[in-house]
């Protein structure tokens, strides 16, 4: 009687474990970091398609993020998108001859070096302000303007319209496959 109360209590104790391991991850996953496979081109150079990535959510529940992050955000088609932050709540964004300005300043973009060298004839990205965009003159409170480094091949704010910040599940910028890749992305 003995054996069968101490296998008993054995058996417990590995449940109870069991169950909170399986709770802190869930906690993890749903609150801190979940990973996101890339689902096509809108972003190459910077990830490739199928590149496996960690997604921060952490400081994206109450902050907004910065300049040029690389985010995770829900997309009208109910499906989850990864493109770069480009102009912030209050910015004005545009386009001209392939250069960003924001608020009337050039900004320099060097993770598009690669592809502007690649580029033969036309520009990588087409001329736009974000009036022509989004029909207003500055970006509002709330929401972010996002581009995938892939101009030519991404739908994004051009297409989809403003993000609302609430819509940002994180950002990420940690592949950790395939094993090759694995490393830091900016």
């Amino acid at each position: 009687m003995e054996r069968a109360k101490k296998e008993k209590n054995e058996l417990w104790e590995w449940s109870k474990a069991l169950l909170i391991a399986f709770g802190i991850a869930a906690i993890i996953r749903f609150f801190l970091f979940t990973p996101i496979v890339v689902d096509g081109e809108s972003m190459m150079p910077t990830l490739k398609n199928g590149d496996r990535m960690v997604v921060n959510k952490i400081g994206y529940m109450v902050g907004e993020p910065d300049r040029f992050d690389i985010v995770v955000f829900h997309a009208p088609e109910q499906k989850n998108y990864i493109k770069r932050v480009i102009g912030l709540p209050g910015d004005h964004v545009e386009y001209k001859n392939d250069q960003l300005y924001i608020n009337g300043k050039e900004i320099e973009e060097p993770y598009l070096e690669q592809y502007k060298s690649e580029i033969t004839e036309g520009s990588l990205t087409d001329d736009f302000t974000l009036e022509d965009i989004a029909q207003v003159d500055k970006i509002p409170p709330g929401h972010i303007f996002v581009m995938g480094d892939n101009r030519r091949y991404s739908k994004d704010s051009r297409h989809i319209g403003l993000v609302a910040i609430d819509e940002v599940i994180g950002n990420t910028n940690i592949v950790f496959w395939p094993f090759d890749d694995v490393g830091f992305v900016k």
